[in-house]
C-alpha cells in the first residue's frame, strides 16, 4: 500500500498542492486525475476511488487559473440549486444572476437534484473554473462537499436557510454568536408552526402534514407543524403522510384521494408545497368535496397560480426573489473583502389567507 507523503516535494513555492502533486502520490499519469476528478465514466471506478482518496489527504482543490497572476480576479460565481423545474428556485436563481451580472460577474449554475454525491461531484466541476464565489442552497451537506467548500477558501453564501438560532446564555459578547455561515433565508420550522398555528386558530383539530420530495427544508417544516400539535395536545403520527417521489400537481391530487378514503375524520390538509395543494383544491372539485366547508386546505410557496385556481389557497408566501437578490449582495462585499454587518439574514415569511381555509 502506497503511503502518501505529508508534503510532496514538487509543490509550488505558493504551498498550494498541484494536479502534479495528486498524479505522483497516486501513481497515474495528471491526464488520468484529471479524468477521474471530473467524474469521466471511461475512468475505472477503483482507480477514480484512489484518486478522490489521494486528492483528499493532500488538500487539492482544481484551480486551472493558478499559472495566471496572482492579482488576477475570476469573474465567474457558482450557483447550485436542486431543481429548474420549481418557479421557487427560478425565482430565486434570476435574481441573483441579475445583481451579479449588473456588477460585472458571470454565472455558473449547476442542478444538484437533491442528490448528495451529484451536489459533491458539480462543486468539483465548478472549483476547477476557480469561481470567486458561491451561492449554494442550503446548509444541508456532505462531509466531503462541506470539506470541499472550506479547503476552496472561495467566498460562500448559503440560500434559503438559516442556521440554529445559537445560545447566547453564556456568551459575555452576543457579537460572538455571529460565527455560522453566511447565509440568506427564513425559518422554515417557523413558518411550518405559523401555518399549523392558523388552522388551529380555525378550530381545526385533525390537521394532516402531506408532503413529498421530503429535502431538508421540507422536514423543517414538518418540524414547525409537530411543534404546533404537540404544544396543543394534538399531535398524532399517523397525520404524517410522506412520499419521497418529486413534488407535483398529480401527485398532490393522488395524496388527497388517498388521505379522504382512509382519514375521515381529518378536517384539514397543509402539504408542504402548493403544486400538491394545487393537485389536491382540483381533486376536491372533481369528488365534490367542499373546501373549506368539509375540509381546510393549504400550501407553501406561494407559487403562480395559487392566488386563482378556486377557491383560492392559503399559502406561505416565501421571498425568493429577495433571497437571491440579498445573497448576491452579501457575496458581492464578501468577494470584495468589504465588512459584511451579519454572516445570517432573515428575510421572513407572510402568511397569505384565502378561501381555501
Amino acid at each position: 500500500m502506497k503511503t502518501l507523503p505529508n508534503r510532496p516535494k514538487n509543490h509550488r513555492s505558493t504551498g498550494r498542492i498541484t494536479l502534479n502533486d495528486v498524479a505522483q502520490a497516486a501513481g497515474v499519469s495528471p491526464s488520468t486525475v484529471s479524468r477521474a476528478l471530473r467524474g469521466e465514466r471511461a475512468v475505472d471506478p477503483d482507480l477514480v476511488e484512489r484518486v478522490l482518496a489521494v486528492s483528499d489527504k493532500l488538500g487539492y482543490v482544481p484551480d486551472p487559473a493558478a499559472r495566471a497572476l496572482a492579482s488576477q480576479r475570476s469573474d465567474h460565481v457558482t450557483i447550485l440549486i436542486p431543481l429548474l423545474s420549481n418557479t421557487l428556485f427560478v425565482d430565486l436563481l434570476e435574481a441573483a444572476q441579475r445583481t451579479l451580472r449588473a456588477a460585472g460577474f458571470q454565472t455558473l449554475m449547476g442542478v444538484t437534484h437533491y442528490n448528495a454525491s451529484e451536489e459533491e461531484q458539480l462543486l468539483r466541476e465548478q472549483l476547477h473554473h476557480r469561481p470567486a464565489g458561491m451561492l449554494i442552497t442550503g446548509l444541508d451537506h456532505s462531509p466531503a462537499t462541506q470539506k470541499l467548500m472550506a479547503r476552496s477558501n472561495v467566498p460562500c453564501v448559503h440560500l434559503m436557510d438559516l442556521p440554529d438560532e445559537p445560545d447566547l446564555s453564556n456568551l459575555t459578547d452576543k457579537l460572538e454568536a455571529d460565527l455560522g455561515p453566511y447565509c440568506v433565508g427564513f425559518r422554515q420550522t417557523d413558518a411550518g408552526e405559523a401555518m399549523t398555528q392558523h388552522l388551529l386558530a380555525l378550530g381545526k383539530k385533525r390537521i394532516v402534514f402531506a408532503a413529498a420530495q421530503l429535502d431538508p427544508r421540507v422536514m423543517q417544516r414538518l418540524q414547525g407543524w409537530r411543534k404546533a400539535l404537540k404544544a396543543n395536545h394534538l399531535y398524532d403520527p399517523n397525520l404524517e403522510w410522506l412520499n419521497p417521489a418529486p413534488s407535483s400537481l398529480a401527485l398532490g391530487g393522488l395524496m388527497f384521494e388517498q388521505i379522504m378514503k382512509q382519514s375521515h375524520a381529518v378536517d384539514a390538509i397543509f402539504f408542504c408545497n402548493d403544486d400538491l395543494a394545487q393537485g389536491a383544491l382540483l381533486a376536491a372539485q372533481r369528488l365534490k368535496i367542499k373546501v373549506p366547508q368539509q375540509l381546510a386546505i393549504a400550501g407553501f410557496n406561494d407559487l403562480t397560480g395559487s392566488d386563482l385556481i378556486g377557491p383560492g389557497l392559503t399559502t406561505i408566501r416565501t421571498p425568493r426573489a429577495a433571497i437571491g437578490e440579498a445573497a448576491a449582495q452579501m457575496l458581492l462585499r464578501l468577494m470584495r473583502q468589504e465588512l459584511v454587518a451579519t454572516s445570517s439574514v432573515d428575510v421572513g415569511y407572510e402568511l397569505m389567507v384565502r378561501g381555501s381555509t
